[in-house]
């Protein structure tokens, strides 16, 4: 089983995925309208990678009781002290440990299960199908799942502008691009994910028994040009969300986005 003990440092490195999604707020916003869409309207909810509570927070005041699990210490501890501070503590349980093993939650059963960043951090195939097959478990008949990818062809326009100089070391462009990851010999100390393909993410899921209800492009049609969105404001804003969600399944949108978002049912 792959040592993940680099990710974990990464993470407890004051990482706070509430100042990213401040940076991406289309994919903020777009992973909400399908949360909405697809959620349950009550039950209780897993979370896994829930860091820091960018998402916690707000299914705990839509009133979902939500186990959050994460793999690092730090943003747990953010995560929690976020939702005492916001009276809502009570609602959420908070786990530490690794995604791939579920087995503290054997015998509960939940009404839908997040899965927002350990499939984009684990390099092996079988790593993240196990993931899958214990979260298809743990779900009630029709319990929805919404998993997070990073698309290997979306991030190339954020890799040109915030670090160009990744396009001179070759080795790892060309691992990445064929494998989807950086080469077995790569240093390890900062990020190091799995990317994936669109055509791969449906049927992974499928493969494990989901049926499939959409994948989306949660940054459709902006590649890394984030600013343009996040400086809308009022109605203009709420007009280009309504577009860029309309066209956010249309799938040649799909392969530009940074992130894809799967939506299944067991």
């Amino acid at each position: 089983m792959d040592d993940i003990s680099d990710i974990k440092r990464y993470y407890d490195k004051t990482h706070d995925e509430d100042i990213r999604l401040d940076r991406h707020q289309l994919e903020r916003d777009l992973t909400w309208r399908y949360l909405d869409a697809f959620l349950p309207f009550a039950g209780h909810l897993l979370e896994i990678g829930a860091a820091s509570g960018g998402y916690t927070l707000g299914l705990a005041r839509r009133g979902y009781r939500i186990s959050a699990f994460d793999l690092s210490e730090t943003l747990t501890e953010q995560r929690r002290a976020k939702l005492d501070q916001a009276g809502l503590g009570a609602q959420v349980t908070h786990h530490i440990g690794d995604a791939r093993d579920l087995s503290e939650f054997r015998g509960q059963t939940f009404a839908a299960a997040l899965v927002m960043g350990p499939l984009y951090h684990l390099v092996d195939e079988n790593d993240r199908r196990l993931v899958l097959e214990q979260v298809y478990d743990l779900l009630r008949p029709e319990g929805v799942i919404f998993s997070a990818f990073i698309c290997r062809y979306g991030i190339l326009g954020d890799l040109m502008r915030s670090i160009p100089a990744w396009i001179e070391h070759q080795a790892e462009v060309r691992s990445v691009i064929e494998h989807g990851r950086d080469p077995e010999d790569w240093p390890r100390g900062g990020f190091r994910g799995y990317f994936a393909t669109v055509a791969e993410v449906a049927p992974l899921h499928e493969s494990l028994g989901f049926e499939t209800l959409t994948l989306a492009a949660v940054e459709p049609a902006i590649s890394a040009d984030d600013e343009s969105y996040n400086q809308l404001e009022g109605r203009q804003r709420q007009l280009w969300l309504d577009l860029l969600f309309e066209i956010s399944t249309e799938p040649s949108t799909l392969g530009a986005s940074r992130h894809l978002f799967y939506v299944g049912r067991k």
